[in-house]
């Protein structure tokens, strides 16, 4: 008998991996296609890639920051076949990335004149999106661990003596988050040219509350 042949589709699976460039993965999500590159200044490339790496600092998913900083920049709403296509991603990705984005409320979805298809568009006010991000953040981070702080030091006031230090500390947190996320909550509040306003008085606000502490 001659020698088993394997499946067509293994050998073309197989070939494919052996003759795959190492970087082919992390050039997608670092490098812009020949497609993106005519469809994008330079300069939108750059902003776009840095926007991308930012995000996965700050742990966000480099798509996502990606498709949030084509939009920001786009003087008009996109659809989502087109995000796609600029950035060389997969659609299923910028399907994800849009959903999380609108979840976030920095981008929404609009209906453009005679094209039946979903246009996407980014708020492009920075003062907007700087509070809505913050007050995003605010209640998936600092809102929880406000709650837990609460709940364990109310459960350490009946605890040993052994445990006081324990108390003593996270007291001091909850006191020190209880704060800033007061302050916090009343800069967000503050309608956008006042908070411009306040931003304006950053030196002068400092030096008169060292003088009053002073004078105090």
């Amino acid at each position: 008998m001659g020698k088993k042949r394997k499946p067509v589709g293994e050998i073309k699976r197989k070939k494919r991996l052996d003759n795959q460039p190492v970087n082919t993965v992390y050039s997608v999500h670092t490098e812009m296609s020949d497609t993106t590159k005519t469809t994008l200044t330079p300069v939108a490339q750059k902003f776009i890639l840095h926007w991308g790496e930012m995000g996965t600092r700050w742990g966000i998913n480099r798509t996502v920051a990606q498709v949030h900083a084509l939009l920001f920049l786009s003087p008009r709403p996109v659809p989502a076949d087109e995000i796609a296509t600029t950035l060389s991603v997969a659609r299923s990705n910028v399907s994800t990335s849009l959903r999380e984005l609108q979840g976030w409320g920095i981008v929404r979805v609009v209906h453009v004149l005679g094209d039946r298809r979903d246009h996407f568009e980014s708020i492009k006010d920075v003062w907007e999106i700087f509070r809505i991000v913050s007050e995003e953040r605010k209640r998936r981070e600092i809102d929880p661990t406000l709650r837990v702080l609460a709940e364990c030091v109310q459960e350490l006031k009946t605890a040993r003596p052994d445990d006081a230090y324990t108390r003593e500390r996270l007291e001091s947190m909850l006191e020190f988050l209880t704060t800033m996320t007061g302050l916090f909550d009343e800069v967000l509040r503050m309608p956008v040219g006042a908070l411009k306003g306040v931003s304006k008085l950053r030196g002068k606000v400092i030096t008169l509350l060292g003088k009053k502490a002073a004078n105090g």
